[in-house]
């Protein structure tokens, strides 16, 4: 496999480059539709949604985001960069999961060359639950001459460790087959609230604002496809008729802009948590989540979805059953309580609950009966 021409979406080639293909034919579903064969037992790897622009009030709360955690999120960019060059080197390949992770490594990719004596990559490839990464796209890789231990995995947060779980999974077996090109599966984010991830910046349930937003702050590329009988990359489409609601470049440069300004003299590393630490912190997570299954009546965790950023996908994407936050006051979950307002989402609270948010997918087979 060559060269070839690659999909860039609505971002400039030296930013991204997607290991994409676009999907041909496929049938753009409203949320309802998509619920309902998801539950009927469709995998959500073989759908894909009707996206609408965000409303202006929405807009509002995202701009004023963006300004309030654009310098934090820059710093901790930079510091993921400096960790990364200490632990990878001076030539590195940032392979971002479609699409949370494609912003982040976007602008890892600026941090690392404002670094200086860093050759560094970047590309955008298809990992999905249940069915593993793409290895056509990790094959081009190969073919093009990239060396497999400059390539690190990239996206923008972890929430109960389940692609963390499938990257690990999937890499494992790649090796297996590929055993003179071994990648590593360690992971590289901003947020790690599952204690799942190896190269992280914080723990901290906080919004990192290209995570409330769906295709028009991810170049304008959808989630990834996965149709078993085409060839090649896995599938997406691109959201042509948002154009004029675009903010993926917009985004970028904010945030962009904020690590020219810092200096790399006094930015510090990112912190590691040891494996026993980070092994404790994650049942936490995993003991709170199985007390709200227990009394939600719940029998699938793919249907609880916790932290502020898996719980907006879930108001945006989903049909929600119900928004538990930690604290209705703050501003971080303004978004989300506007989406419930419009939906109609029950809203609690709960003090105890060890991160901001958490959203529950309705049953639809348990409502029916």
């Amino acid at each position: 496999m060559g060269q070839q021409q690659l999909l860039t979406g609505s971002y400039h080639p030296n930013d991204c480059q997607f290991l994409l293909q676009e999907a041909e034919g496929i049938e753009l579903l409203t949320v309802a539709e998509k619920e309902q064969r998801l539950q009927a037992g469709t995998h959500y790897s073989q759908m894909v949604s009707i996206e609408q622009a965000p409303t202006r009030a929405y807009l509002d709360i995202f701009y004023k985001l963006t300004a309030k955690y654009k310098t934090r999120l820059a710093t901790e960019i930079f510091q993921l960069a400096k960790l990364l060059q200490q632990a990878i080197g001076s030539s590195i390949t940032l392979v971002s999961l479609a699409r949370a992770g494609t912003p982040i490594g976007i602008l890892l990719k600026r941090a690392l060359s404002a670094l200086g004596d860093i050759s560094v990559q970047h590309y955008s490839i298809s990992i999905i639950r249940g069915k593993g990464i793409d290895e056509a796209a990790l094959s081009y890789l190969q073919s093009i001459g990239v060396k497999a231990e400059s390539i690190v995995f990239v996206d923008g947060w972890t929430a109960k460790g389940a692609i963390t779980r499938e990257l690990k999974q999937a890499i494992k077996t790649w090796n297996r087959k590929n055993p003179d090109y071994k990648l590593s599966d360690k992971l590289c984010v901003v947020s790690d609230i599952g204690y799942t991830a190896h190269y992280v910046a914080t723990h901290d349930d906080y919004v990192i604002p290209s995570g409330i937003l769906n295709s028009t702050v991810s170049g304008l590329v959808s989630r990834t496809i996965r149709d078993p009988n085409v060839v090649g990359f896995h599938q997406c489409v691109t959201y042509h008729n948002l154009q004029s609601h675009d903010l993926s470049n917009w985004f970028i440069e904010e945030v962009a802009s904020e690590i020219t300004r810092l200096d790399p003299s006094t930015v510090q590393i990112a912190t590691m948590l040891s494996q026993q630490i980070q092994a404790q912190q994650h049942q936490v997570i995993l003991s709170y989540l199985t007390q709200i299954m227990k009394a939600q009546g719940i029998k699938d965790i793919n249907k609880v979805k916790p932290g502020i950023a898996e719980a907006t996908r879930v108001m945006l994407r989903r049909i929600p059953d119900l928004l538990i936050l930690n604290n209705k006051n703050q501003e971080d979950v303004e978004h989300l309580l506007l989406l419930a307002a419009e939906k109609q989402v029950r809203v609690v609270v709960d003090p105890a609950m060890p991160f901001n948010a958490l959203a529950l997918i309705k049953d639809l087979t348990r409502s029916e009966s």
